[in-house]
């Protein structure tokens, strides 16, 4: 008995020891992406202050800028699991760490490249799907500016990914904070012409994010330079030498990431178009519900970028016990905070509800009454919405990038998008009819990433590459 029980004591610390490292690696992550949501509420607000024709084409600009950016942002933080690996299998690796990260940026500033020829012509663009030409117009000025920061903020993904696989994220955190301070106000005096600036309007706040993207790059590469844990890596040196091996791999995992949050974001992009053709109570309703809904979601977003280092370095370390505790770990904490999330929305939705409409108002009574409606079926799928977003985390850890996106594809677009429309428009539930399909979307893609971990010994997924 004394030997069981000395047995069931080293699992339940083997638990608990992953458990306090998930969480230390998780938290300065999800606030960190707290922050990066902060800056564009924070933009939203000031260019409403500018009226709502300026509202409307930053607006425009903001999701044209982010469609284009998003496989850029998937592709440069695919160094995160290559790094880990790396770490996993030699802990005080240095060279092909620091080979890793030069390549992430060479790739961050490929994939920037055509963004910017792209974003350049926001204005055509704009037009050619129908969107009135004075908004088209002041969006297309206002992504000229905006679209500089895209480079910047690669690289900065490159970076904080870098010490995130070192487990030492808080510096991402304490600058992405700055970042948020510096983005407000900059473009307080940019777009209003305080402190003796001029007035520039929405071009001011392009400008303004693009400084903030800068500054947080910068300051984190000065931070890396200086510290004592990270300087050794010699992050900067011989920047311009090529390693196409590791430059091709980066590719060949970062692109299947970078396509699946294309998938995932466009959906919801969509879904946001279509309750335009139904009514701008529904619209309205349904902006609020996703906005919520959205917060909710950092959370499982940082434990997904956690388990995919935490994962990461035990793949690399051939320790399969380790891949086990740590996905499932951070699959335990997703599903739980959603569950509590969830509770959330269902029993308090006007209460959430009232932080962004006032609803003593009688003429906001219909899209209170929408949105309370939307955030229950939103509360319905917090769940799988957590389990799928750690569960691609924990593959992206095993470097299999390549099935998770197309199930991505199959789920949100194949079913998720189809269901919708179906619902809302030949069923004619209307609003509701896109949530469910929503719904059914991400429940197709939890079960499938969840299945395809469960037979990672059968599919192979542990046996680590030489």
């Amino acid at each position: 008995m004394n030997g069981v029980g000395a047995i069931t004591a080293s699992r339940w610390q083997a638990w608990s020891a992953e458990a306090r490292a998930t969480i230390v690696l998780a938290w300065p992550l999800i606030l960190t992406n707290l922050a990066q949501t902060a800056m564009t509420t924070t933009d939203v607000l000031l260019m409403g202050q500018l009226g709502p024709d300026a509202l409307a084409a930053g607006a425009l600009g903001s999701n044209l800028y982010f469609a284009t950016t998003m496989f850029g942002l998937g592709l440069t933080t695919a160094t995160a699991p290559m790094i880990a690996r790396e770490l996993g299998r030699k802990s005080h690796s240095v060279r092909d760490v620091r080979r890793t990260v030069r390549q992430g940026m060479w790739a961050a500033v490929v994939i920037a490249v055509p963004i910017w020829i792209v974003l350049w012509h926001s204005e055509t663009i704009l037009l050619a799907m129908g969107q009135r030409p004075d908004l088209a117009l002041q969006a297309g000025d206002y992504v000229r500016t905006l679209q500089w920061s895209v480079l910047p903020f690669f690289f900065y993904l490159v970076l904080r990914s870098f010490i995130s696989a070192l487990q030492r994220p808080q510096w991402g955190l304490v600058i992405g904070v700055a970042g948020v301070a510096v983005n407000a106000f900059t473009a307080w005096g940019l777009i209003f012409g305080h402190l003796g600036l001029p007035r520039l309007g929405l071009v001011g706040a392009g400008i303004a994010t693009t400084l903030a993207d800068l500054f947080m790059f910068a300051t984190l590469a000065i931070v890396i330079s200086l510290d004592r844990k990270f300087r050794r890596y010699r992050l900067f040196g011989r920047f311009w030498r090529a390693d196409w091996p590791r430059f091709v791999e980066l590719w060949r995992l970062g692109m299947p990431i970078g396509a699946t949050l294309v998938f995932e974001v466009a959906v919801f992009n969509a879904s946001t178009f279509l309750m335009g053709l139904i009514g701008e109570e529904s619209i309205a309703a349904h902006s609020i519900a996703l906005q919520i809904a959205s917060l909710s979601f950092m959370v499982p977003l940082g434990l997904s970028q956690a388990a995919t280092v935490r994962v990461g370095r035990a793949f690399g370390a051939k320790d399969a016990d380790g891949v086990r505790r740590a996905g499932w770990t951070a699959l335990a904490m997703g599903t739980s905070f959603m569950t509590m999330a969830a509770l959330v929305m269902v029993t308090m939705p006007r209460l959430l509800i009232g932080a962004f409409l006032d609803l003593d108002l009688p003429s906001n009574a219909p899209v209170a009454r929408l949105a309370v409606s939307f955030l229950a079926l939103a509360a319905l799928f917090q769940l799988v919405d957590g389990g799928q977003a750690v569960a691609a985390g924990v593959l992206r850890g095993l470097h299999d990038t390549r099935m998770p996106m197309i199930y991505a594809a199959l789920g949100y677009w194949g079913i998720g998008l189809v269901v919708g429309v179906v619902l809302a428009f030949v069923v004619e539930l209307q609003g509701i009819g896109i949530w469910i399909g929503l719904a059914a979307g991400l429940t197709t893609v939890a079960i499938l990433l969840l299945t395809r971990w469960l037979r990672r010994d059968r599919l192979g997924l542990l046996a680590c590459a030489a």
